[in-house]
């Protein structure tokens, strides 16, 4: 069934596109407005993709674009969906899976989380290099379909340390502060408690958010390259840090960072081509 549909999906977006993306993009929180750098050619609503979710987060616009990003044919989801918003783990990472199959080498996604590493102050970028799933639902559970992906892909490799290397140094040269450092992924839609941040300082998270994981799932399961790239929007370590927090200032603040996110996700892209 989750084939078909992918298949229908697939079918509906080549008739909408005319070119082949060789990268594939979530705009989440922190790098929504790359999608205002992108020369478009199809703009398409998630209501008119066949099994498509429809994004409810206020600051996500919901729409799949097919343009050119510096000349570098894209495909960008422009706002993603969560688990908290009352889809299920299969609905939230559809769109993955759609990707993949329009042929993309290499998904970016981005995210907002909560600093848990002392280091860390609001407005940093980091680039993930592993993760902590304490979600409550995994993409893979249910009856496995091969033409898909295998029952248990391998973890190890999951995220690509040269192309944080690259992104790192991409960073240096511009001045840009960055980290590399390990996500933990919790349900929400509420934020953690003071002993819940010690929790996760103390078992090795360094950011703590509520997506990201789900996508990166599937795109492991049928072997796509991920490249995660994190922003911090509020201080979460030590707990002497910590102030309350509401979406407007985690929007302030991951607006504030975003043309730096900006700069380095076009700049590794346009690598990676070159290279």
């Amino acid at each position: 069934m989750l084939y078909e549909q992918l298949q229908e999906a697939l079918s509906f977006l080549k008739e909408k596109a005319s070119f082949q993306p060789k990268f594939g993009i979530i705009l989440g929180t922190g790098l929504g407005q790359l999608a205002d750098d992108i020369q478009v050619s199809s703009s398409i609503s998630y209501k008119d993709i066949p099994h498509f979710p429809v994004s409810t987060v206020e600051s996500h616009k919901g729409q799949l674009v097919f343009g050119h990003l510096d000349g570098i044919p894209v495909v960008a989801m422009v706002g993603r969906f969560h688990y908290y918003e009352g889809y299920s783990m299969k609905e939230v990472t559809f769109p993955v899976r759609v990707l993949k199959l329009l042929g993309i080498d290499l998904l970016v996604i981005s995210n907002a989380a909560g600093g848990t590493n002392p280091d860390y102050q609001a407005g940093d970028i980091v680039f993930v290099r592993d993760h902590i799933n304490m979600q409550p639902e995994n993409p893979l559970r249910g009856p496995n379909d091969e033409r898909l992906g295998i029952r248990f892909p391998d973890m190890l490799a999951t995220y690509d340390r040269q192309l944080n290397a690259k992104a790192i140094a991409i960073a240096k040269s511009n001045g840009i502060r960055t980290h590399e450092g390990v996500y933990y992924g919790l349900q929400g839609p509420n934020l953690e408690t003071p002993a819940e941040y010690q929790f996760i300082h103390r078992v090795g998270g360094d950011l703590v958010g509520m997506s990201t994981i789900p996508e990166v799932l599937v795109a492991r399961h049928m072997n796509l390259a991920v490249f995660v790239l994190s922003v911090v929007t509020n201080k979460c370590f030590p707990l002497e840090a910590i102030r309350e927090t509401t979406l407007e200032e985690v929007i302030e603040t991951a607006s504030s960072a975003e043309p730096k996110m900006r700069l380095i996700v076009k700049e590794l892209l346009k690598d990676l081509v070159v290279g």
